[in-house]
């Protein structure tokens, strides 16, 4: 299997079959990067407010919408979150202008009456079903936590996601009342210098991943 190093900077990217400008793609895709070094710089709780309201019309499954967001801000909000997390990602969870818990609900269900009216009748069918709907939940938020990572980029924010973390001490800590399960933890700024010492890693070619049938 082969990958594309190819040098970014400078770089004309032809892109006939996309119907966006090169900035747009280029601010949402190709020069976007994971952040891990954030200036002090605020984020507000407008600016999250506009990106989960651009965010939240991406499709899922039956309008079920099941992704949750622990805003994390105070000091000492932040401290119990570092607590649960790998010994490599707490300083950053720390040093964050904010950090985002994002989660999981298995009760999605209970909404299916008003997001999904047509289907008004699975919210009690599924409500006896933890198992099923604990992995609805799952596979629908992250594929919303997709949409948010490109829309805190369209906003003008940086992010950057980690998934080294006790998931189920966040759990414990954070979501005990609600049922929420904690997929990952996403900090969110404005990066400092490059925000990042490495350089960007190759990615794969359509045709290395890509079979026609």
């Amino acid at each position: 299997m082969t990958t594309d190093a190819t040098v970014l900077d400078g770089l004309d990217f032809p892109t006939p079959s996309l119907a966006v400008s090169d900035d747009v793609a280029d601010l949402l895709f190709r020069e976007a990067r994971s952040v891990g070094a954030f200036t002090a710089q605020d984020v507000t709780d407008e600016q999250l407010a506009a990106v989960y309201d651009l965010v939240k019309w991406g499709p899922t499954a039956l309008n079920t919408i099941p992704l949750r967001l622990l805003v994390v801000r105070t000091p000492e909000a932040r401290a119990r979150l570092a607590a649960h997390m790998n010994e490599g990602n707490r300083e950053r969870v720390l040093a964050a202008p904010v950090s985002l818990v994002l989660a999981a609900d298995p009760g999605f269900h209970k909404h299916i009456p008003t997001l999904a009216p047509h289907m008004a009748g699975l919210s009690d069918a599924l409500d006896p079903q933890l198992e099923t709907r604990q992995q609805m939940a799952r596979t629908n938020a992250l594929l919303q936590a997709g949409y948010l990572l490109v829309g805190l980029r369209a906003a003008g924010l940086d992010a950057g996601p980690m998934g080294g973390m006790d998931a189920a001490g966040i759990d414990a800590e954070f979501f005990a009342e609600n049922g929420w399960q904690s997929l990952f933890v996403v900090n969110v700024g404005h990066r400092e210098g490059a925000g990042t010492h490495h350089p960007r890693a190759p990615r794969h070619t359509f045709a290395d991943v890509a079979q026609t049938v």
